[in-house]
């Protein structure tokens, strides 16, 4: 274990790590925090697509605030290891890659139960494998914006903003001149996002302007920052590799117990506790096949957040949102 000098965040090393892909890393790593680490319960919370460790939603302060909580960067988040930080990462990644990294971090740490696995889009599906993995391991799940499998239409989704990156100009060049931490393809970046920009909210964020609530003077304020400028930090094979994570995601695959079984058996498997908050209003994750989900599941809890916010209702963007879950997180757990 090792903390990075000048932040709070650890650094959990793991020697030659075999990913699904059959490919292995001669040193993977994992970044994590670990707040309030003298509680007694345990919650892991896993960050999402395009989250950071300090930028993920923890409710220290709220309903969560008498657990050690460790959050903990999923694989490709650039504070994993990623392909930014590591010559070896692999072409593809799983999520069952995640959760083994995971659970060799907990079992490190000395936690031999996990009273809540919790995360918000992608930490959301992880969260979902870890029910299907490790059932003696896991007491209650809280699945934010996610599924338990990536709809075709998730999944077409994605391909726009893959498509726009990818076949930029500058990310072309990127890859020919060996992906040069110096020459980020902006123009594919700004695409990216661009492509990306109007799935995040709804239709009725945009009708109200809610853009203007988040301190943007206009519409095109809002786009040339969030739909621009949003993503010029970020490395362009991290993104694709996670987005390559996302469409492949299906927790009957990480059931090992039975072979080729359907979605629905393995959700009649899971033996957590499990808490759906999907949002009324995701235009990918959508609240109805949670809903799906749930009748499924033997011990869920269906709670559709009732919001305009779409997608990032989840994130933690708007205040009112956040509260909202924070109770329901606050009343689960109470039970």
């Amino acid at each position: 274990m090792a903390t990075e000098p000048g932040s709070n965040i650890n650094c959990f090393e793991i020697a030659g790590f075999c990913f699904q892909n059959g490919s292995t890393l001669s040193t993977a790593r994992l970044a994590y925090l670990d707040i309030n680490p003298s509680s007694q319960k345990t919650a892991l919370i896993i960050t999402s697509f395009r989250g950071r460790l300090q930028s993920t939603l923890t409710f220290e302060n709220g309903a969560l605030q008498k657990y050690r909580i460790i959050v903990v960067a999923l694989f490709g988040n650039g504070e994993s290891s990623s392909p930014s930080n590591s010559a070896e990462f692999p072409d593809s990644i799983d999520y069952r890659d995640c959760v083994r990294a995971q659970r060799l971090l907990l079992e490190a740490l000395g936690i031999k139960v996990l009273d809540i696995v919790m995360g918000f889009s992608m930490g959301g599906q992880c969260a979902y494998y870890w029910t299907a993995m490790h059932p003696e391991f896991v007491r209650n799940a809280i699945i934010i914006c996610a599924s338990a499998r990536t709809s075709r239409h998730n999944y077409q989704f994605l391909e726009g903003p893959k498509a726009a990156l990818v076949n930029s100009i500058d990310y072309i060049a990127y890859k020919s001149n060996g992906s040069g931490a110096s020459d980020n393809p902006v123009r594919g970046l700004r695409a990216f996002g661009k492509a990306y920009s109007a799935w995040l909210t709804s239709a009725e964020w945009f009708d109200r302007e809610l853009y203007l609530t988040l301190g943007y003077r206009s519409f095109r304020d809002w786009d040339h920052h969030v739909a621009g400028l949003n993503y010029d930090s970020w490395n362009p094979d991290d993104l694709l590799a996670k987005l390559r994570m996302w469409q492949g995601g299906d927790i009957t695959k990480a059931d090992q117990r039975a072979a080729d079984q359907s979605l629905e058996e393995t959700l009649s498997r899971i033996q957590a506790r499990v808490l759906l908050m999907p949002c009324l209003t995701d235009q990918y994750f959508r609240w109805e096949a949670s809903e799906r989900e749930s009748s499924h599941l033997p011990r869920a809890t269906l709670k559709v957040i009732p919001s305009v916010w779409g997608h990032l209702a989840g994130f933690g963007v708007n205040g009112e949102d956040t509260e909202w879950m924070d109770r329901e997180i606050a009343e689960f757990v109470a039970d």
